[in-house]
């Protein structure tokens, strides 16, 4: 049986159901997170990658958002621990946490409503092709403004923003769209930060560029000065930079690191996967399934061993 965690208790997945004069149902006020565990099969063990990190900036945008959830980090760790071993889960797994106002008023508004949390597992496996690469287009769509929808919250409503863009994309044939934002800069993709690699020198759209605060593009970070020694320039990125690039790839909990071969028709480098997001994806897949001591600070194991 599969279990959700839902409004303070356990139930099958068949009984987490919302009613349909759910607020945050009609005005997209629900906070979410996106959270991969990765199983490693000769450890047997289930790895949640970052699972406080995500916490951390679930309760920190619920808070931005009037969302005041009577648990911590460290309780919200805890019950999704609970949720992967109820659930026995022994393969890769997305995890989705989602809080949202439960009152049944068609009003909107972020006071005097009711926030209750909702997690549970998917089976997503690779969001985009991470071993050969994806084709790109610059979206006609701009990223959302920090003063109209924080692109750095993950609030439900900004989302429509990404569907737009990533459907204009799908419907072009390509895999995923860039995005600009109000100022004509690269922002991010529908659902990912990006890098550039120029001239061996690592460059990425800053947090005043109206972009998510991504916990993959931290880690990333930290994997580029740290193992590759590549120095990282965070600055606002011109559209035509997009175009010379050597090597372009996208970051994200469900992208993880996907390269970028090809963007508006124009090939990127050699138009396959360059020799740093080469090494960089070694290293990080290592990490996320436990294979590299370094990094166990970045995991949460399920299973007592």
């Amino acid at each position: 049986m599969e279990y959700a965690f839902f409004e303070g208790k356990f139930v099958p997945i068949e009984e987490a159901k919302i009613n349909i004069k759910t607020n945050s149902f009609h005005y997209g006020t629900a906070i979410f997170e996106g959270i991969r565990a990765y199983w490693n099969e000769e450890h047997q063990q289930l790895y949640i990658l970052f699972a406080r990190e995500h916490y951390q900036r679930l309760l920190r945008n619920c808070k931005a958002m009037f969302m005041e959830l009577p648990y911590s980090v460290e309780d919200l760790v805890n019950i999704t621990v609970e949720l992967l071993r109820k659930n026995q889960i022994k393969e890769d797994v997305y995890i989705r946490p989602i809080v949202y106002f439960k009152d049944l008023k068609l009003t909107p508004k972020l006071i005097d409503y009711t926030p209750e949390i909702a997690i549970y597992t998917y089976n997503f496996g690779r969001y985009l092709d991470t071993s050969k690469g994806i084709r790109v287009k610059v979206s006609s769509w701009r990223r959302n403004d920090d003063n109209s929808i924080p692109s750095r919250w993950k609030v439900a409503g900004a989302y429509v923003n990404s569907a737009l863009a990533k459907t204009e994309a799908l419907l072009a044939g390509y895999d995923e769209a860039i995005m600009l934002n109000q100022h004509g800069f690269v922002a991010e993709g529908s659902g990912e930060n990006i890098f550039l690699i120029r001239e061996g020198k690592a460059i990425t759209p800053s947090y005043s560029e109206h972009i998510l605060e991504g916990i993959t593009r931290s880690a990333v970070k930290k994997l580029l000065k740290n193992e590759l020694v590549v120095e990282i320039e965070e600055r606002p990125v011109a559209r035509s930079e997009l175009y010379v690039a050597d090597e372009i790839f996208l970051t994200g909990t469900a992208a993880e690191i996907t390269p970028v071969v090809e963007v508006d028709n124009r090939k990127i480098g050699g138009g396959d996967v360059g020799a740093i997001t080469k090494e960089l994806q070694d290293i990080y897949f290592r990490a996320v399934r436990g294979m590299i001591e370094r990094y166990f600070g970045w995991l949460t194991p399920v299973y007592e061993k």
